[in-house]
């Protein structure tokens, strides 16, 4: 029979909280006088598949290292997405500098059609239907940034309804 401490549980049970999706791991050569130095930099998005869902970016000489601040970064900084059968409550568009990103609902069934970066961010949240069109600069810093812009901005229904001095039932007949 295997015994498992505390800490072990506490290990595995944090793994399981979170997805973490590795978007960009970039790499910068500086030259020295003694040769190239290296140094890494990476962009990860977490989520629990749940509807919380944070980004964040991280720089160090290893790359292990930076995977590992910029997931603690994406920790630090979660937000809730209002996700409902597996889609967006409503069409958005959110800007970045030069990138747009335009996130649109989606019939059951459809999938997550999107690039690279926004996939990886609907993954994290959990979303399974939304469509996506993104505009402008394709960096996938300004594009998690736009993305993460556009669903900062989105309401939960509960929240129109109350706006609007209305019951949900009233709003959806």
């Amino acid at each position: 029979m295997e015994r498992q401490n505390k800490f072990d549980k506490d290990s595995k049970k944090e793994q399981k909280e979170f997805i973490e999706k590795l978007v960009r791991l970039n790499r910068t050569a500086k030259t020295t006088k003694g040769g190239r130095a290296m140094s890494f930099s990476a962009l990860t998005v977490v989520g629990d598949g749940k509807g919380r869902v944070g980004y964040g970016f991280g720089k160090a000489n290893d790359v292990s290292e930076a995977i590992r601040k910029s997931i603690d970064k994406a920790k630090r900084n979660l937000m809730f997405v209002p996700v409902k059968n597996g889609t967006l409550p409503h069409e958005m568009l959110g800007n970045y500098k030069s990138s747009s990103i335009l996130l649109k609902p989606a019939c059951p069934g459809t999938g997550i059609i999107a690039g690279g970066t926004v996939r990886a961010i609907m993954d994290a949240i959990g979303a399974t239907d939304v469509i996506s069109k993104s505009l402008g600069s394709s960096s996938p810093v300004n594009v998690v940034r736009a993305t993460f812009n556009a669903l900062e901005n989105l309401m939960d229904a509960k929240e129109i309804a109350s706006n609007r001095g209305k019951s949900l039932q009233d709003m959806w007949g």
